[in-house]
């Protein structure tokens, strides 16, 4: 089946620091949105990419591309307001019997993360990658707290996969404020959502500590040079 891949990068969020929106700042040396486009390339070379970049830096994009001569192919759409419009418009774009949706700041799912999404989608309709939480776990309840069952909780990753019908048909939608991700709107649309088996590698940089954190990843798996297969690395 043919894949589209849609890369939300439409934020400009700052808690990181600084003004560069996140998914420009350098992770050995590149921006790590093309870390995150060259693992899905690396993933499969003939699936259709989609980045979501926000619309008042679309040049600036188009010129880090030309700097770090970054050839991996792929296909630019303006952002929205929210996240939710971003994938809106990337939509319309993707022709893809499989649709996935993967955060732009999060640069290392690994290849086994990945088959997995895609192999499950195609059987049950949508698959979304989680992991265990490795901490206690305590619910706010007023001025007190009470502790919860650890092990019946999962931290949810991307990439989301999903036969294209049923997420079009998802974001047919109209946008609210408590929609969580793809997987939440899918599934309140009537759609089971399918469990798979993520990694724990596949962090979500949102703060100085985590770009520390990515940078330790890149080095200890030696994955400078992913075009050698080292990707596998990450299993």
């Amino acid at each position: 089946m043919k894949c589209s891949i849609i890369i939300t990068a439409g934020g400009v969020g700052k808690r990181i620091g600084g003004d560069l929106p996140k998914q420009f700042l350098l992770l050995a040396g590149e921006p790590i949105l093309f870390h995150t486009i060259r693992c899905f390339y690396v993933f499969d070379s003939a699936a259709q990419i989609i980045v979501s970049l926000p619309e008042d830096w679309l040049s600036y994009w188009q010129d880090l591309c030309r700097q770090y001569r970054f050839e991996v192919a792929h296909e630019v759409v303006a952002g929205g307001k929210e996240r939710f419009h971003s994938v809106q418009n990337a939509l319309q774009l993707a022709s893809g019997d499989l649709i996935a949706v993967h955060d732009g700041v999060r640069p290392f799912p690994s290849l086994q993360t990945s088959q997995k999404c895609f192999e499950i989608a195609e059987t049950q309709g949508s698959a979304v990658p989680v992991v265990e939480l490795k901490e206690s776990l305590r619910e706010l309840t007023g001025n007190s707290s009470i502790a919860l069952v650890r092990s019946r909780y999962r931290l949810v990753q991307t990439p989301q996969v999903f036969r294209s019908k049923i997420i079009r048909k998802a974001y047919a939608r109209e946008y609210h404020d408590s929609i969580a991700d793809d997987a939440s709107l899918v599934e309140a649309s009537g759609v089971d959502i399918w469990l798979v088996q993520g990694n724990d590698e596949n962090m979500k940089i949102t703060t100085p500590t985590d770009l520390i954190l990515a940078e330790a990843i890149l080095k200890s798996c030696q994955l400078l040079r992913p075009e050698d297969g080292m990707w596998n690395r990450l299993a």
